[in-house]
């Protein structure tokens, strides 16, 4: 599958935040966007999803228009930078409400095994967000969208994730950005920076010094 996003224009209160915006990304490669903070990324992802309705944007899956929203689709996945799963929810329910093998996830991430009855609200931060990332790629998708997946967790749960990551993009379509730059780089397959409202495809690191992004020497 082939999905494009193309020709977006966002503006708030007449200042232009995004313009001009092209972005490709295929099943079988993980494609990253890199940018200062603030410069526009969520909104970005939030408009491929849908979440977000901008001046104008083209979206395209196998060079066909989508008019609906992605999130109307049923095919898309979306992690959000906040926790977006019910705090009051039994780790078990929640694997089950996605249709999630519990057994699989606590053999493997042996840390959780006990938490089986746990309310997903009473685990910490850094535990909540890697369940979370968990499900949203283990869940039947087509393309899944990562805001952040590497902020608030441990250094081997963010190894943990880079580890699913590269098993499920064999078959879907994974989109993700992150401050981590290390890690976003070290993670995908194809690199976009989101720099003065449009996104330059990087084509070596050494541009990213070019841009700015990075200091000299970084690459």
């Amino acid at each position: 599958m082939l999905f494009e996003l193309d020709n977006v224009e966002l503006h708030f209160k007449n200042r232009r935040i995004l313009s001009g915006i092209y972005l490709k990304a295929e099943t079988g490669k993980v494609t990253g966007i890199l940018g200062r903070n603030g410069c526009g990324k969520t909104s970005l992802l939030d408009i491929a999803f849908g979440n977000l309705k901008p001046k104008y944007k083209l979206i395209r899956i196998d060079s066909k228009p989508i008019l609906k929203p992605l999130y109307k689709t049923g095919f898309v996945k979306y992690l959000p930078q906040y926790d977006s799963a019910p705090k009051d929810f039994r780790l078990y329910r929640l694997f089950e409400v996605f249709e999630i093998n519990w057994a699989t996830f606590s053999e493997r991430f042996e840390e959780f095994s006990t938490y089986k009855n746990y309310k997903f609200g009473n685990l910490s931060g850094g535990q909540r967000r890697f369940i979370e990332i968990y499900i949203i790629l283990k869940t039947k998708s087509k393309i899944v969208v990562l805001d952040e997946p590497f902020n608030g967790i441990s250094p081997l749960m963010i190894e943990g994730v880079k580890a699913l990551i590269a098993e499920e993009k064999s078959n879907k379509i994974i989109i993700l950005t992150d401050h981590k730059y290390e890690d976003v780089i070290n993670t995908t397959d194809k690199l976009y920076l989101l720099n003065n409202g449009t996104t330059k495809l990087i084509n070596k690191l050494t541009e990213l010094e070019d841009y700015g992004y990075l200091p000299s020497s970084s690459y």
